[in-house]
């Protein structure tokens, strides 16, 4: 908080500091163990009659009352990075876009509208990446009908808490009735320790074609044509598999080499199998094919809820570098396809 050369906490933010990132502490009435106050920080998003709405790193609005301040000040735009491969949010989310390609897509100015015969949100979902060249709420309105006339649902996917991310146009959005659905985090890590885990790994095939013993592992049963082209789009797209004897392999996962980038994807385990490095093994035999590729750095994506994959992927380097979120438009009341993300 800014203390003064007095002592004293003082409010130095004002509303011409929307926009920017910032740490306010506030009053609160009721407080857990006798608290009286609380800290803030993230995005100030707006600030009107009185009432602050600041966007913290994991998309979550909060509303501080004017009333309440007791010190406030802008702070620099993105946290020091603990650890990995330096990169704006911008190049990550065109790399993560080029791995998982739609069927169909459209620009609308620097937006682009993906549709995938709705399998996952990613492949169905508006990605802005820039001015879409009208107003917002004409923006908005071209969304909605561009996905409406494909019998889908209209999706936004934004991020937030990285330089450059999208705290005001999360806090427009829900200005206007969209609604958050879905939030994960994308992680970056240096590929080298993962190419590495402290052993060879043994009996992982790799192939550039998702066969049928591979879908037969994949969580997203019934996978259509349509997810099929989703899965085999990229730049350079690698398949791993454990064989597991009769019926699905003991493991799977998908890799997409792009440049200095390797994402992984579709890590997947047979439960009776887990805890016993497989995950580590299908991993390390994609790394090694992306560094004979000149790949240096990985990237991944995980939700929020999935403890054990946060868990190993911290063991093996990476950490998180932003957070990405789907909203909905308010009239959009249909599912997506089969997968959250």
């Amino acid at each position: 908080m800014e203390i003064s050369a007095a002592g004293r906490l003082e409010v130095r933010i004002t509303t011409a500091d929307v926009g920017k990132r910032v740490s306010v502490r506030s009053l609160i009435e009721h407080g857990p163990s006798g608290e009286k106050f609380t800290d803030t920080v993230g995005v100030l998003t707006s600030w009107d009659n009185g009432v602050l709405r600041i966007t913290r790193k994991n998309g979550e609005s909060v509303r501080v009352a004017e009333s309440s301040l007791v010190a406030g000040k802008v702070v620099p735009s993105a946290p020091a990075r603990r650890r990995g491969p330096a990169a704006s949010y911008g190049e990550l989310a065109r790399i993560s876009a080029r791995a998982w390609r739609p069927v169909e897509s459209e620009r609308l100015g620097e937006w682009e509208l993906r549709a995938a015969d709705g399998f996952t949100r990613r492949a169905n979902s508006a990605l802005p990446l820039g001015d879409p060249g009208v107003p917002l709420d004409e923006a908005l309105t071209a969304v909605r009908g561009w996905y409406a006339a494909r019998g889908l649902p209209a999706y936004v996917q934004t991020a937030t808490g990285a330089e450059g991310a999208q705290e005001p146009l999360c806090a427009e959005l829900e200005r206007r009735g969209w609604v958050r659905e879905v939030t994960a985090e994308l992680w970056v890590g240096p590929l080298a320790p993962v190419a590495d885990p402290g052993g060879e790994p043994s009996g992982v095939v790799l192939s550039r074609e998702a066969d049928k013993a591979w879908l037969s592992r994949y969580r997203r049963k019934g996978v259509s044509e349509a997810a099929l082209r989703v899965l085999h789009s990229g730049p350079s797209v690698w398949f791993a598999t454990v064989p597991g004897g009769p019926g699905a392999p003991a493991a799977i996962g998908r890799c997409v080499v792009d440049g200095r980038w390797a994402g992984f994807a579709a890590v997947e385990v047979d439960p009776a199998r887990r805890r016993r490095g497989l995950a580590t093994a299908v991993m390390a035999a994609l790394a090694r094919r992306a560094l004979d590729e000149g790949a240096s750095a990985a990237w991944l994506q995980v939700e929020d809820g999935n403890a054990g994959a946060r868990a190993l992927y911290d063991r093996m380097g990476f950490a998180a570098h932003h957070a990405y979120h789907h909203y909905r438009a308010p009239e959009s009341s249909a599912p997506v396809g089969d997968g959250a993300l």
